[in-house]
């Protein structure tokens, strides 16, 4: 089978950390929306096997066949609205509404109302996007040496050899050296894992139109904006632009469709963990990285089946750890996205704005930052464009992001071979 022949080391350590830091990031969050409906402990296991099985066969199966990384996650800012807005109503009106949430992104997809809208954002644009998202991981990952100094100088120093002498396993053997270390000195909370098989809980959905416009409608759109925007972003950003967007959406739908009865509330397309599994430090040639996104998705399911127990072994490394792994990670492609955004000078103030207000974090009528961002931006562009001339001068032809960081900042982000199409 040829994805064994394309399977490297570097590509399954990709997606181990993607994993690691896509769980650890927000797993909390995803059971506390559980707790605000009621559910019980087998229903809350329930969750992570509905949504682990979910992420890992809409991640896997289609960058098996499509031979592209595609990286299907939960909507954490979706979680985070659900634990707020799910006080007072059940388990089965919480159901009902991630069904309704469900149609309306397969109509999303279907329709491909949002692949056009994307397709209107300037490659600028979208790179300061991608950049602003995930330079808060790069921020963590410094920020941690306030608590754990030692480890983080020593993964620094650990990545930084690495990176001159094996730049292919850098990440890999930091990861590696900073488990040793943790182990060493006793800081792995084993004691929170407990292996058990987990068994799927059906509950019957209620509809109601309360519960459609406290939850659904919300669900639906921080989901599009502050989830499915900036993993358009990641994919166009990266080289991927053939990928079919209006086809990953409708698959997320239909998977949360299909499993939202046992707890999957909302399925989306990646930024965070797809920059990492689409990124140069999986692996050197993009025709091979969707063994990362494929290995991903295979540990997802494996958490799905064995739920709280896998993700009590994810949980018992320090949160430091996860978080200056994931800051080396994203190190290329965060420095790619800001290159490609202030290359070109016609927009450079628009993409600046872009980059700067979703790195702040603000949220506002309880939409994340990167749709404030994107809108922040295209507003100046608009200010700065409206009336005047085109400019002659042409930039230099796109290539992958995540590899050298170079990619033609006038180009709207489907102007890829292949964009916009279903193939």
């Amino acid at each position: 089978m040829s994805f064994f022949k394309d399977l490297s080391l570097s590509a399954f350590t990709a997606g181990f950390v993607a994993v690691l830091v896509g769980f650890t990031s927000s797993v909390a969050i995803v059971f506390q929306a559980a707790q605000a409906f009621g559910a019980t402990p087998e229903m809350a296991a329930s969750w992570m096997w509905a949504l682990g099985i979910g992420m890992g066969l809409a991640s896997a199966l289609p960058s098996l066949w499509w031979k592209k990384p595609v990286m299907i996650a939960w909507s954490t800012p979706g979680a985070a609205v659900l634990a707020v807005a799910g006080m007072g109503y059940g388990m089965g009106e919480a159901v009902g509404a991630f069904i309704v949430c469900a149609v309306l992104i397969v109509l999303a997809g279907a329709t491909g109302w949002f692949e056009r809208v994307m397709n209107k954002i300037p490659m600028a644009i979208a790179s300061a996007l991608l950049a602003g998202v995930l330079a808060r991981f790069g921020l963590s990952a410094f920020i941690a040496a306030q608590t754990a100094l030692p480890l983080v100088l020593l993964m620094l120093g650990t990545y930084l050899v690495t990176k001159r002498l094996l730049p292919r396993y850098a990440v890999p053997l930091t990861l590696l050296v900073a488990i040793v270390f943790v182990a060493a000195r006793g800081q792995l909370a084993w004691s929170s894992v407990h292996f058990a098989f987990t068994w799927p809980v059906f509950t019957m959905p209620v509809f109601s139109w309360q519960a459609i416009v406290s939850l659904s409608l919300p669900l639906f759109v921080v989901t599009m904006a502050s989830q499915n925007l900036p993993g358009v972003a990641a994919i166009r950003a990266s080289g991927y632009s053939d990928l079919p967007v209006s086809k990953l959406i409708t698959i997320s739908g239909l998977a949360t469709l299909v499993l939202a009865p046992f707890g999957a509330f909302a399925l989306n397309l990646s930024a965070i963990t797809a920059a990492m599994c689409m990124g140069r430090e999986a692996h050197e040639d993009p025709a091979r990285r969707y063994t990362a996104a494929v290995s991903c998705g295979a540990i997802y399911v494996v958490i799905g089946l064995f739920g709280a127990a896998v993700t009590g072994l994810l949980t018992a490394f320090p949160k430091e750890l996860v978080a200056c792994i994931a800051g080396l990670a994203l190190l290329g492609t965060i420095g790619g996205g800001l290159a490609a955004a202030v290359r070109d000078e016609a927009h450079r103030e628009a993409a600046l704005i872009t980059f700067l207000v979703t790195l702040s974090g603000v949220t506002l009528a309880g939409i994340g930052s990167a749709f404030w961002g994107v809108v922040a931006g295209a507003v100046a562009l608009a200010v700065q464009q409206i009336g005047r001339a085109p400019s002659a001068e042409k930039a230099p032809a796109g290539k992958d992001i995540a590899a050298s960081g170079n990619i033609a900042p006038d180009t709207p982000v489907a102007a890829a071979p292949g964009a916009g199409k279903n193939a």
